[in-house]
């Protein structure tokens, strides 16, 4: 399992530990992900994720899933959260026919 978003695509950087001597240290910082069941309203269901503090926060901001989603790239999401995202349009379009 990597260290990604599923929802903004936030990864692993790169950087140093800097000893109080500057010794620089090659050390990783991981972003900050949970676990968490967010509830799709088009879709009646709900999906587990993996996504950061700062998603959850945003997608909390935005009005829920369906709606972070919808504005969301499809560069940053995972294949999980484009799929999701392509039955919400799909729901979307058939309820506005």
């Amino acid at each position: 399992m990597s260290w990604r978003c599923e929802l903004t695509g936030k990864g692993a950087q790169v950087g140093h530990k800097v000893s109080h001597s500057n010794i620089k240290t090659k050390r990783r910082f991981l972003p900050n992900l949970l676990n968490v069941t967010l509830i799709s309203d088009a879709l009646g269901r709900s999906v587990k994720l993996r996504v950061s503090a700062n998603a959850l926060k945003t997608v909390d901001h935005r009005g829920g899933l369906d709606a972070f989603l919808l504005k969301a790239r499809d560069g940053d999401l995972s294949e999980r959260a484009l799929d999701l995202k392509r039955q919400i349009r799909k729901k979307k379009a058939a309820a506005a026919s």
